[in-house]
């Protein structure tokens, strides 16, 4: 049994096994994608994390995001518990949203969570609160930063693997395990190395923001924090620079010669014209996801581009969990 697990076991001691029913498959073209896939911002799944979301109370208008979340199941309802997990403090807000079969629901954070930036957890639960088997929910948000930052992520989605959770005793708590296993309260792996696959130079005009963030902790009182993150910068001549980096549960900054700091700097690293990439992850064993998005105000002119997308997945992670506090859903 995993470490991780081990530990989360304790705090959800004395333990009870509760099943729950799933949910059953609509007949449609092609064949079920399979539930032990990994993680992918492509599939379905009972558990969605969006890498990024932020709103500013003063300006809306200029910082702000648009969550969407989607049920794809044509047969069966899901109610859906949503933590939202402040990037610097790491602490929560929850919420709940219920979906009729098909239903598509969107809000603005603005709305829900006013100038707040982190990241979001949303997951399938049953009538009484428990984790619920439902791998037929998709999501996506849009973000705009006043620094002129903006553009689309799809949520991050991971399948339940069994009927079965962990709870506590009183019933008050919960065990979201990455492990990958068929055991009670498994999910889908969390990767421990990402990538940002294309950096394009500052001198270009271009400016990168990078967005990871720490899968794991305790929702009924504060997500787990990322410590020192190890990375490398590579140029497009094969170049290789190391670099560490110190975050909470959520690391946000724009890619700089004080972000991270290497020797030689970034800028001169990567000068016009060039391009580079990098990998981070941390070496203890702990499950992270991330993003970036590119903003150059000369996007109009040949050869500048906007756009977001989410870091790529090199390596995965049994160790992360989550535990979460049991209420029953108020929609």
């Amino acid at each position: 049994m995993q470490t991780s697990r081990k530990l989360a076991l304790a705090l959800l001691a004395p333990l009870a096994l509760l099943v729950m029913t799933s949910a059953t498959r609509a007949a449609d073209p092609g064949l079920i994608y399979p539930i032990n896939s990994e993680v992918s911002d492509q599939k379905a799944g009972s558990l969605l994390i969006y890498n990024a979301f932020t709103s500013s109370q003063a300006t809306p208008g200029t910082q702000d995001s648009r969550v969407s979340i989607t049920n794809t199941s044509s047969t069966s309802s899901a109610f859906v518990h949503f933590f939202f997990v402040e990037g610097s403090t790491c602490s929560i807000a929850d919420n709940f949203m219920c979906l009729t079969a098909t239903e598509t629901l969107s809000f603005l954070t603005s709305d829900v969570d006013p100038g707040t930036s982190g990241y979001i957890v949303a997951y399938a639960i049953d009538q009484n609160g428990l984790p619920a088997v439902h791998n037929f929910l998709i999501g996506s948000v849009y973000l705009k930063y006043s620094t002129g930052h903006g553009g689309g992520l799809g949520a991050e989605a991971f399948s339940k693997l069994t009927d079965a959770n962990v709870v506590n005793t009183d019933g008050t708590l919960a065990g979201l395990f990455f492990d990958g296993l068929a055991l009670p309260g498994s999910y889908n792996r969390v990767p421990r190395v990402l990538a940002l696959d294309n950096i394009p130079s500052r001198a270009s005009g271009n400016d990168t923001l990078l967005i990871v963030n720490r899968i794991g902790g305790n929702l009924a009182i504060g997500a787990s924090t990322l410590g020192t993150l190890f990375g490398r910068l590579f140029d497009d001549a094969e170049n290789a620079l190391s670099f560490n980096i110190n975050g909470r549960c959520q690391l946000s900054g724009s890619l700089s010669d004080s972000f991270p700091r290497t020797a030689p700097r970034f800028s001169d690293f990567i000068p016009a014209g060039h391009s580079g990439w990098l990998e981070i992850y941390s070496f203890s064993d702990i499950g992270i996801l991330g993003a970036s998005i590119n903003f150059n105000p000369n996007a109009g002119t040949k050869g500048a581009f906007n756009g977001a997308h989410n870091l790529h997945k090199l390596t995965l992670s049994a160790a992360s969990n989550y535990v979460v506090p049991i209420f029953n859903p108020s929609c």
